[in-house]
C-alpha cells in the first residue's frame, strides 16, 4: 500500500471512530438525553416545517454527533 492509501485508510478509520461530544445542561433538558438531531427537529416542526428523509438523516448524524444531558 502507498502513502495515499494509507492516508485514505486511516482518515476514513478515524471518521468511524468518533467520540460524541456530551454537553450538561441542568435546568434546561429533562431527565432523558437529547440529541442535537432531535432538538432541531423539533424546533423546526414547532416552527411548521415539516421533516423529509433528508431531515431524518440530519437528525440522526447530529444525534451522533452531540447529546445534551441533564
Amino acid at each position: 500500500m502507498n502513502k495515499k492509501e494509507e492516508e485514505k485508510t486511516t482518515g476514513s478509520q478515524a471518521e468511524e471512530v468518533r467520540p460524541t461530544h456530551r454537553v450538561r445542561l441542568p435546568g434546561f433538558v429533562a431527565e432523558e438525553e437529547i440529541g442535537l438531531g432531535d432538538l432541531v427537529k423539533r424546533a423546526t416542526y414547532a416552527m411548521g416545517i415539516k421533516p423529509c428523509s433528508g431531515c431524518e438523516k440530519r437528525a440522526a448524524a447530529l444525534n451522533r454527533w452531540m447529546v445534551f444531558s441533564r
